[in-house]
């Protein structure tokens, strides 16, 4: 817990019980590093915690806000929450599963920052995601993503 209450103060945020609790559940979340408000909140009531959905929302915004999380809307708007990290990476979503597969990629970083340069930019930030299934699948495109 005292990492928790270390990570909270360095990013400038009073240390309360709520705040340490959602962020262990973040910062343990194996396998599945990418949680919705609504994950954090079952893990919550799972683990006996008296803490409501709107804090949860509440918190995940702040969290956010000071840096700590990154909030991604991956498919139709549903907004999912990973640790900030030093690396970046980038995402493929699977239409099928819903799995979210992270992954770098040394040639794909490299021409989008020539890409940028080619039209007279500097590349700040980014972020990519592939929609994918598996080989034969018959999965569609996530609402709100359309086809160009």
């Amino acid at each position: 817990m005292a990492d928790q209450n270390h990570e909270l103060r360095k990013a400038g945020l009073k240390v309360t019980l709520p705040r340490v609790k959602i962020l262990q559940i973040l910062e343990n979340a194996t396998g599945q590093h990418h949680l919705s408000a609504e994950d954090v909140y079952k893990t919550l009531l799972d683990a006996g915690e008296d803490v409501g959905l709107a804090t949860v929302y509440r918190v995940l915004t702040q969290f956010e806000s000071a840096g700590l999380v990154v909030r991604h809307n991956f498919d139709g708007g549903h907004a999912v929450f990973e640790i900030s990290q030093e690396e970046h990476h980038d995402h493929m979503v699977c239409l099928e599963s819903g799995e979210i597969i992270e992954f770098f990629d040394e040639t794909i970083e490299r021409r989008q920052r020539e890409i940028a340069e080619e039209h007279g930019f500097e590349l700040v930030d980014h972020a990519l995601v592939l929609y994918v299934r598996p080989r034969g699948s018959q999965a569609t495109r996530p609402e709100g993503i359309q086809k160009k």
